[in-house]
């Protein structure tokens, strides 16, 4: 089952490459991941996709992010209330015979047009991942030369409240 991890880490060098680490040495898969500045400084937003056979292995993964030095927090926010989107920028093969039906597809999924040469498009289309694979499906039959997708990037929808310093599990050493 597909599992949104949501992480706030410190903001430094190396952050990265031990949680991803953490994830190969326990055999988890990353279908993606997005990392960025967040809100307050210091702090990095990390989103990741990943596949988890059962509920042990959610919670095992859970308490292993909770472990590392780096991590302020973890949310499972798969089943909240979220917003969740994509960004893919995809170059298709388009030479001015089949511009005008490109433009079609490209029209209802609200994409951009973000380059164009004597051969190809380049558009950009950002949203739920299932609308980013089909507006991929639709562009394959014009020959797809290159992709490249973000990976899901999430927040929980509406206001937060902040929790009582007592309900915060952070540490540090």
């Amino acid at each position: 089952m597909k599992r949104i991890i949501s992480c706030t880490v410190q903001n430094r060098g190396g952050v990265l490459n031990r949680i991803t680490g953490m994830f190969s040495k326990r055999h988890f898969n990353i279908e993606s991941i997005t990392v960025g500045e967040s809100e307050a400084e210091g702090l990095a937003k990390m989103t990741f996709v990943v596949n988890v056979e059962d509920e042990n292995k959610l919670e095992q993964l859970t308490k292993q992010l909770h472990k590392q030095i780096d991590v302020v927090k973890v949310s499972d926010i798969t089943e909240k209330s979220i917003v969740a989107r994509e960004l893919a920028l995809v170059k298709v093969a388009a030479g001015s015979q089949v511009r005008a039906e490109i433009q079609g597809i490209i029209a209802p999924f609200r994409g951009t047009v973000v380059d164009v040469s004597k051969e190809t498009m380049t558009i950009q289309v950002t949203g739920k991942t299932d609308k980013v694979d089909a507006f991929i499906t639709l562009l394959k039959p014009y020959g797809i030369k290159e992709i490249a997708r973000t990976g899901v990037t999430a927040l929980l929808r509406g206001q937060q409240v902040k929790p009582h310093l007592a309900e915060v599990s952070t540490f540090t050493i």
